[in-house]
């Protein structure tokens, strides 16, 4: 597809990537992938290996640069990429990140779309 065909999101929406891309790049260390469903949710399933897990009602906390308790392995400037169980709650996810500063911010959708393209799941 042409690129100025391509849909893009609108200011402050995380973009869509291929999983497969996320799990490229995630391998080669350019990307952060955040896992951001409930804990029970990642106890049944397992999460994509190396993801951190933040859930949702967390993020304003730990993905905060300017909280306390921001995570120690997030930075604003690395390419992050979120998924949950579907894919809106990662959307949602990636407009907080949006607005918290981050600079590209990408929307796996569920699990199941990293699963699906082959990538690995630790439990």
């Amino acid at each position: 597809m042409l690129n100025f065909m391509r849909a893009r999101p609108a200011q402050g929406q995380p973009s869509p990537i291929a999983p497969s891309d996320a799990i490229a790049r995630a391998a080669a260390g350019e990307m952060t992938v955040i896992d951001v469903r409930d804990i029970n949710e990642v106890a049944q399933s397992g999460k994509a290996k190396g993801a951190l897990h933040i859930p949702l009602m967390m993020l304003r906390f730990q993905a905060d640069p300017r909280n306390p308790d921001f995570h120690p392995d997030l930075d604003v400037d690395k390419p992050v990429a979120l998924y949950c169980a579907s894919g809106a709650r990662s959307q949602m996810a990636g407009q907080q990140l949006t607005k918290m500063g981050f600079k590209e911010v990408y929307n796996i959708g569920g699990l199941g779309h990293w699963a699906s393209a082959g990538g690995p799941i630790e439990r």
